[in-house]
């Protein structure tokens, strides 16, 4: 009834804004044919007349009414995405961070995109921990970590400087003397986004699983089990790609070779440095006084004074006057060590090195090479990395 009420309102309104003019002679007989018509017409006809017309009217302003429906609309989207995490907040924290630590990173960068409190919950460093340790633990070293944060800073400067060239730019083209210029790079774009902080675990994640991220670690048997490389270790920097679940190598150039770069390399052939030395430095040995005959050691090794070290496998051996009797051994207590690379044939000039146990630094030369730190090897998991890697013939 509050309808048909409010229609008959706006109708008699309707007629009354419309221009009145005075009647023509005729028209006094069609007020007896009009008022037959009305007894006719429906209350429910002139309300549907009357919609159609608002309709119309409507219809014309349209165009003019979309930019602030679009604003409503937005607006009306981030509630609705707001909302849809409602159910999962309605969970206690402990309950939801339960649920969290669940999920793998691929969900988890899902469900931050879900909203805003998520979003704060599943970036938090505590949860990317395990992820990083779990998959990337074996490879990344302090030596990463510290090329993750000059990465950082690295692409913060350089969004300084992008925002700072902009302004200088449009100074420059409004400037009236032509005698000022400012350079200006413009190969920087001051559109990009700014870097994810140092500390988040999450973004760190992401550059190493996208192979954006170039990080420092090991290779053992580089340039793909080249033979001059068996049971050796070399610095490098990596490249991970995801199809593949592989690396690509960098390694430094010896000499004046140009840098290698290897393709392919499977997971089982890396490893985070062990010490946290450059591969140009010589390592301090800490551990020549704990040797003894059958302990595992890695040295350092390069060919010359140009190229960079790397790691080499051996075991410790015996003195000519012990005779390997261990009965009789006192090798321990001698001054000098004998180190054995069994992987090469006897009588070859790579097979033993010795080294002095008090003032050992680097020993060799041009033609036999260089002999660098060493390290002993106390993992059993280590050792057995290097047997694995054994060459199925013995070297020359």
């Amino acid at each position: 009834m509050l309808i048909y009420l409010i229609t008959c309102i706006s109708f008699f309104l309707f007629l009354k804004s419309l221009p009145l003019k005075p009647l023509q002679p005729w028209a006094s007989e069609m007020r007896l044919i009009s008022l037959f018509f009305c007894r006719k017409l429906s209350i429910k006809s002139v309300y549907k007349l009357i919609r159609n017309s608002l309709w119309l009217n409507l219809l014309h302003q349209l165009p003019s009414m979309m930019s602030p429906m679009k604003k409503t609309l937005s607006s009306k989207v981030e509630n609705v995405e707001d909302s849809q995490g409602s159910l999962m907040l309605d969970l206690p924290e402990l309950a939801l961070e339960c649920i969290l630590e669940k999920l793998p990173p691929a969900e988890l960068c899902r469900m931050a995109s879900v909203c805003r409190s998520l979003r704060e919950s599943c970036v938090s460093n505590h949860l990317w921990e395990r992820h990083m340790k779990e998959k990337w633990g074996r490879v990344i070293g302090p030596a990463a970590y510290r090329e993750w944060q000059w990465y950082n800073a690295t692409k913060h400067d350089l969004a300084r400087q992008g925002k700072h060239r902009g302004l200088m730019r449009l100074l420059s083209f409004g400037w009236p003397f032509s005698w000022i210029k400012f350079k200006v790079d413009t190969s920087y774009s001051s559109k990009k986004q700014s870097p994810s902080p140092a500390d988040s675990i999450m973004s760190w994640y992401l550059a190493l699983e996208s192979g954006s991220f170039w990080f420092p670690a090991q290779v053992y048997n580089r340039e793909n089990d080249h033979v001059a490389f068996m049971l050796s270790c070399y610095d490098a920097e990596l490249s991970y790609d995801q199809r593949t679940d592989t690396f690509q190598a960098r390694y430094p150039p010896h000499g004046r070779r140009l840098t290698a770069i290897e393709n392919g390399i499977p997971w089982e052939r890396l490893r985070a440095p062990p010490v946290d030395t450059p591969p140009h430095d010589l390592h301090i040995s800490d551990c020549l006084n704990d040797l003894h005959p059958g302990d595992h050691i890695e040295i350092q090794w390069r060919r010359n004074k140009e190229f960079p070290y790397g790691w080499w496998y051996g075991v410790v051996g015996h003195l000519e006057s012990c005779g390997g009797n261990e009965n009789y051994c006192r090798c321990h207590s001698s001054d000098t060590v004998v180190l054995e690379f069994n992987q090469y044939a006897p009588g070859s000039r790579w097979r033993q090195a010795i080294v002095s146990r008090k003032e050992h630094r680097e020993e060799g030369n041009e033609i036999d090479c260089f002999y660098g730190g060493i390290r002993k090897i106390n993992s059993e998991n280590e050792i057995s990395v290097w047997k694995c890697l054994w060459p199925s013939e013995v070297l020359d």
